[in-house]
């Protein structure tokens, strides 16, 4: 399975791609996409879109995995990151691509054991988890790593009934 992490954002959007196969997660590709700071908003999420169609349509993720929104000090900030994001999960559904959403303290807890794991400690076992000889950059782009492991962890958890059994399937009503 193949999936695509996002750490969403409007200036910076920050991506990254892995193999999740049986436990074994292979890093396939990341980056960041950037967005001019002079543009207007508008302008800047429709760029956003363009970029991630591209990005959907180059590596055909089976699965894409989105940090859900966490507002701290500054909610300007927050609001704005929230429409960047409203747009990637727009690009992900017109191409029928599944989104899977995660808060930060699971995406600690999946990668690091510890859902109060600082930045470092998460950016060291996603390099790690992914035999990366170095930690990956920029911290965007280790973010979207981090959430696409979160993701496959989930995903391929035996716990995980949904992907077991399907009773929809076996029903003969």
């Amino acid at each position: 399975m193949v999936v695509l992490g996002i750490d969403p954002g409007v200036a910076t959007i920050g991506f990254g791609l892995i193999r999740a196969d049986r436990g074994r997660n292979a890093l396939l590709q990341y980056g960041v996409i950037t967005t001019p700071p002079g543009l207007p908003l508008s302008r800047r999420l429709c760029q956003i879109s363009d970029d991630m169609e591209e990005l959907i349509q180059t590596f055909h993720p089976d699965e894409m995995a989105v940090e859900e929104l966490f507002f701290t000090k500054n909610i300007t900030t927050g609001i704005a990151v929230a429409h960047g994001r409203g747009v990637i999960l727009l690009a992900a559904e017109k191409l029928g691509v599944p989104v899977f959403e995660y808060t930060p303290m699971q995406v600690k807890q999946a990668v690091a054991g510890y859902g109060g794991a600082d930045k470092r400690q998460v950016m060291l076992m996603t390099q790690r988890l992914l035999n990366m000889k170095e930690i990956p950059r920029p911290d965007d782009a280790a973010d979207a790593l981090a959430i696409a492991i979160c993701h496959s962890r989930a995903a391929t958890s035996l716990l995980n009934t949904e992907r077991v059994f399907d009773p929809k399937k076996y029903d003969t009503r």
